[in-house]
């Protein structure tokens, strides 16, 4: 679980809570219970979404949405480690004998890439191969990364679409003057709503998608080069040097050759 998304989202509406229970006691809150602002902000944001994307992309929101709370990355350092190992089982045995160490790679990507090489495909065809799901995969990710950004941009927009219509209902009938400012009030709840969710919630989370992109694709460019390098009969120095150009300095001191070591999906 990623600890800052949750982290980030929880201590706002702790401060929020706590600075509105610091200055108005519990009847500060009454003017926030407005089901009516809520719904307006949500169910347009919703709406406008639905408008402008696919049912089948807005459908796939919880997948990305577990992405983005549950995903951790994985360890670049240990996926170096184990292209040296292979490179090294390679050199002494060939290229078959790699095969009994696909089913301890979890990575399909990585898996599959090192089935081309044990199959005995050439390079042109393994970068091929790689960079097309690579290109998809960056545009499945774009979309999901659009999708946030542009509710990021529709909340803030219900939010006030919201108080305006709580605001002509409210002149609509101001009979009753001492009710204004509670009405108004009320009024801007829609409008706190729409600027919350949208720069607290949808475009932090757009950016956490990219962020989170970047970082896959980066492993799956460590493996497409590890695995042209074991076709080509690099030596392990040579394949562990080259992969390590890709590592923060820290991590390439972490690195290890384990035999055939499992990756985390």
């Amino acid at each position: 679980m990623d600890i800052a998304t949750i982290a980030g989202i929880v201590v706002f509406f702790a401060l929020a809570v706590m600075t509105i229970f610091h200055s108005e006691g519990w009847a500060g809150f009454r003017p926030f219970a407005n089901m009516e602002a809520l719904l307006v902000v949500m169910g347009g944001t919703f709406c406008a979404t639905l408008v402008n994307y696919p049912l089948s992309q807005v459908v796939g929101l919880g997948r990305i949405l577990r992405k983005v709370l549950f995903s951790t990355g994985e360890d670049t350092s240990d996926i170096v480690g184990t292209f040296v190992s292979l490179s090294q089982k390679a050199k002494k045995e060939g290229f078959l004998a790699l095969q009994g160490d696909l089913k301890n790679i979890q990575n399909d990507f990585l898996r599959r890439g090192i089935q081309l090489v044990v199959d005995g495909a050439d390079q042109e065809f393994i970068r091929n191969m790689l960079e097309t799901e690579i290109g998809f995969i960056r545009e499945r990710h774009k979309v999901g990364q659009e999708i946030f950004n542009a509710m990021g941009t529709y909340a803030p927009a219900f939010g006030i679409i919201g108080t305006v219509l709580g605001m002509i209902m409210m002149l609509s009938s101001i009979e009753d003057v001492a009710a204004v400012p509670r009405r108004m009030a009320l009024a801007l709840a829609a409008a706190f709503f729409g600027l919350g969710s949208g720069y607290l919630i949808f475009l932090p989370m757009g950016g956490k998608l990219r962020r989170r992109s970047e970082e896959e694709l980066l492993v799956k460019e460590i493996i497409v080069r590890g695995v042209l390098l074991l076709q080509s009969g690099a030596t392990p120095s040579v394949v562990e040097a080259n992969l390590k150009a890709y590592l923060e300095p820290a991590k390439r001191l972490m690195v290890k050759a384990p035999a055939a070591a499992p990756q985390k999906q």
